[in-house]
């Protein structure tokens, strides 16, 4: 859809303790995390220290076939990357992991997140005389790191030292010459687990990946934690741990695969939460509840047991689009919604439809989705919305860069109702945002929504980073 937060990545790595095709289980865990970026992907294969990876624009099945997996070889850790960027500038050297050579040997990372200094940073390292051959925050974090473990007697501590510079969002799997590391900042902004197969490590953004090639889940990452995997022995640097948690509310909200659990919570449940508190708080009279697909679905089941009013598919998705539909204009964007989405009429002809869907940022898609659901006989829309109106940018990873572009910053409630054909609206309350998820192990960031940042941002919250950091090149 063309009218929704994105967020950076998905991460994956494995440590090979067994008789296992690395490549072959960071391609199958990929297409379990492909819901997290779209943009590119990328494995680099460890054998020994000597690395072989592959990375390029497209989907996983896309970049990945029988002879480019073949050509990665096996060896002992895998490094895997699904990226989306923010500012829809598409380059294949931005594509991750990212793999460079150093004084220690080589290096390979893979980063989800967003770094708030990253202008100073870069800044600083180009002073000095760094060349940069992309525009991506994971190759100042390698730098950093470079030169940490320079003074450093391991790269556990480099990484360590490296964390104390760089502030933001950052989950981060590495690659040593012969070390397995998953890293996750302070705050705990982006998840990272850590799973088992057989004797083999594993770290992943989401417990997806592990169900998808049969891994168990061991734990999470703990905000701060640096996590290292030797062989058959796991062990952790916690000198950055203790800092107040304030993890992105959104994994639980939209970007999180329904089926995955993070940080103790199940996604299912939040959202299923979210949808029964919308229930309670903007109740009314319909027929039907149905879901946008894919993330309002869950949501809708919530609404749909809390009210009484029965749950009914409403649309059927076309899952084959892809993200090779090009839709430069309005017009063109308009006309992928259609394809991507038909409203079925047998469901909502002459009926009253409660609609749930997870957020409304710009509102030209969920106006267009109403439009369907009127033309197919709905009599009545009422538009819920399983999380509150967006009025901050967001510096960590989700591409609100700016006011402008939010809808809710220059309407009311009701001024946007008329402009998306509604006939009522309803956003979860502050409140209600806040209980979705009461089993989580940690805090949560609420900053799009109340503008209370947990660590500091840069003073012009009007301009994006990104645009900051590409007029520099």
């Amino acid at each position: 859809m063309f009218d929704k937060l994105h967020e950076e990545c998905g991460l994956f790595g494995i440590y090979n303790n067994d008789d296992l095709d690395v490549a072959q289980e960071t391609y199958t865990a990929l297409y379990a995390l492909q819901h997290r970026g779209q943009e590119s992907c990328g494995i680099a294969v460890n054998d020994d220290g000597v690395f072989h990876s592959h990375k390029d624009l497209g989907l996983v099945p896309d970049v990945f076939n029988e002879r480019t997996l073949g050509e990665l070889g096996n060896g002992q850790i895998a490094v895997g990357h699904c990226r989306y960027s923010p500012g829809n500038k598409q380059e294949r050297a931005n594509a991750q992991p990212l793999v460079m050579r150093y004084i220690k040997g080589n290096l390979a990372l893979a980063h989800n997140g967003a770094i708030v200094n990253i202008p100073e940073l870069r800044q600083e390292l180009e002073r000095s005389g760094a060349i940069f051959q992309t525009s991506n925050d994971a190759e100042v974090i390698a730098y950093i790191i470079a030169r940490e473990r320079i003074e450093s007697g391991k790269v556990e501590r480099a990484i360590a030292r490296a964390m104390k510079k760089i502030k933001g969002a950052y989950s981060l799997i590495l690659s040593s010459p012969s070390k397995l590391i998953g890293v996750r900042d302070p705050n705990g902004f982006r998840p990272l687990c850590i799973g088992k197969l057989g004797n083999s490590y594993i770290f992943a953004s989401e417990t997806c990946a592990l169900d998808s090639i049969g891994a168990e889940f061991v734990r999470d990452v703990e905000p701060g934690e640096v996590v290292v995997v030797n062989g058959e022995e796991l062990y952790s640097n916690t000198e950055n741990c203790g800092q107040k948690h304030s993890m992105c509310v959104f994994e639980h909200v939209y970007f999180a695969r329904p089926d995955s659990y993070i940080s103790g919570q199940s996604v299912h449940l939040a959202r299923q939460n979210a949808g029964r508190i919308l229930a309670k708080e903007h109740a009314v009279e319909a027929d039907i509840v149905c879901g946008v697909p894919d993330s309002g679905l869950d949501a809708a089941l919530g609404y749909a047991a809390e009210s009484g009013i029965p749950y009914a598919l409403a649309f059927i998705k076309n899952r084959y689009i892809g993200r090779t539909f090009i839709a430069d204009t309005q017009k063109k964007r308009e006309r992928a919604v259609s394809i991507k989405l038909n409203a079925l009429s047998a469901s909502v002809k002459g009926k009253r439809v409660v609609l749930i869907d997870d957020s409304i940022v710009r509102g030209t898609t969920c106006k267009h989705i109403i439009d369907l659901l009127k033309k197919a006989g709905a009599t009545e829309v009422h538009m819920r919305i399983s999380s509150p109106p967006f009025l901050n940018p967001c510096f960590f990873g989700t591409d609100i860069s700016s006011r402008d572009n939010l809808i809710a910053c220059h309407y009311t409630t009701d001024e946007i109702r008329q402009k998306i054909g509604a006939d009522t609206l309803g956003y979860l309350s502050m409140d209600g945002i806040k209980s979705i998820a009461k089993d989580s192990t940690i805090d949560f960031c609420y900053a799009c929504f109340d503008g209370k940042y947990p660590i500091d941002v840069p003073d012009s919250k009007e301009v994006s980073k990104y645009d900051l950091k590409k007029s520099k090149q």
